[in-house]
């Protein structure tokens, strides 16, 4: 347990499936079209073409690709320039004097632009969020979040693909709150740099500690907290973004939360599996696994699977984070941040 201290104190939308679809139609009609005018305007070169009968490959390869690039989603992953060594089938400890130090080191999030790299570290009694740019080819040697407030604690980062920054923090509610609990909280980047003042997911905290939060691509919420109703000491709920807000938290039930500790969920983007820490259950090897859900087609969630040892030791591992290419997969073990290839999964992602 010393190695997370912290513990003790959107494709399913039906809105952008129309979107897809729109998208996936027009392309085609634009693809014809676009060939249409070709075929019109430049007959002595499709003549040429045609003699060595590569018009028909030429005007394949032209319309497969009008539509790919139209039926991907409107936001797309930037190519993030890792640090090498890349790892394999082994955990390596990633940025090891930068990001994994000396210190105890934790969680992982990239920038949607790919160049800033924020994670959490203990620091004089406190978590703080750290951050590290990559600029001429190097990460930089790594600073306080601009948006830190030094009276607080704050910790698990996430950015969502429009920079919007969940947290958590020990920062008050509001006037005259004394519950020494951990919130979740969000801000949003400005044009000049800075930051939006620190705001509540509406209905999702509670007067008791809510910690590490994972978003899917269509807003809904997943995160752990110790609140009234817990199966367990620590349960991960699911808080769904409906027409703008946050609905009322949701116990995810015995599939996934026992009567041990479950807590920092990671979800994917497509909300078709989950990775989260559990403590103490009968097959783990340390004192702390990360496990796995995967998503049925009736929608409802697999029993739980312990990752296995290439995952997993004797110690503790927790903080799972998934890159938006999902090439890598980052978390959390003796005081560093690790990262390993996807491939190496229990399960096949898409």
């Amino acid at each position: 347990m010393e190695d997370a201290p912290y513990l003790i104190s959107f494709f399913l939308d039906t809105s952008k499936n129309r979107k897809r679809r729109w998208c996936s139609n027009e392309c085609m009609r634009q693809s014809r079209k676009i060939t249409r005018v070709l075929l019109q305007k430049n007959k002595n070169l499709l003549i040429t073409f045609m003699l060595g009968k590569s018009i028909i490959v030429v005007f394949l390869i032209m319309s497969a690709m009008l539509t790919m690039q139209c039926t991907q989603e409107g936001r797309h992953p930037i190519p993030i320039s890792y640090p090498e060594p890349l790892p394999d089938s082994v955990a390596l400890s990633f940025l090891p004097g930068i990001v994994s130090s000396d210190s105890l080191d934790f969680n992982a999030t990239f920038s949607p632009d790919g160049k800033r790299f924020y994670f959490s570290r203990s620091s004089k009694g406190k978590w703080m969020i750290y951050v590290t740019e990559l600029s001429g080819g190097s990460w930089s040697k790594p600073v306080l979040a601009p948006f830190t407030e030094a009276e607080y604690s704050q910790a698990d980062p996430f950015i969502t693909s429009d920079g919007t920054l969940f947290y958590i923090s020990n920062r008050p509610r509001h006037i005259g709150d004394t519950i020494p609990d951990y919130d979740i909280w969000f801000i949003r980047p400005q044009n000049d740099g800075s930051w939006t003042k620190p705001v509540e997911p509406k209905g999702v905290n509670s007067d008791s500690t809510e910690y590490y939060v994972s978003l899917s691509a269509n807003g809904n919420l997943y995160f752990a907290s110790n609140r009234a109703g817990t199966l367990g000491s620590h349960d991960i709920y699911l808080s769904r973004y409906v027409d703008g807000a946050y609905t009322i938290p949701e116990n995810l039930g015995l599939a996934v939360n026992s009567e041990q500790m479950e807590h920092d969920p990671m979800i994917s983007p497509d909300e078709q599996f989950l990775i989260f820490t559990s403590v103490d259950r009968a097959d783990s090897y340390g004192s702390g696994d990360l496990y796995y859900s995967l998503r049925n087609n009736d929608g409802m969630w697999t029993p739980a699977r312990n990752m296995g040892t290439k995952f997993n030791t004797r110690s503790y591992e927790y903080c799972t984070y998934l890159t938006a290419d999902k090439q890598y997969l980052f978390y959390s073990t003796n005081y560093d941040v690790k990262w390993i290839d996807t491939k190496h999964l229990p399960w096949t992602i898409h």
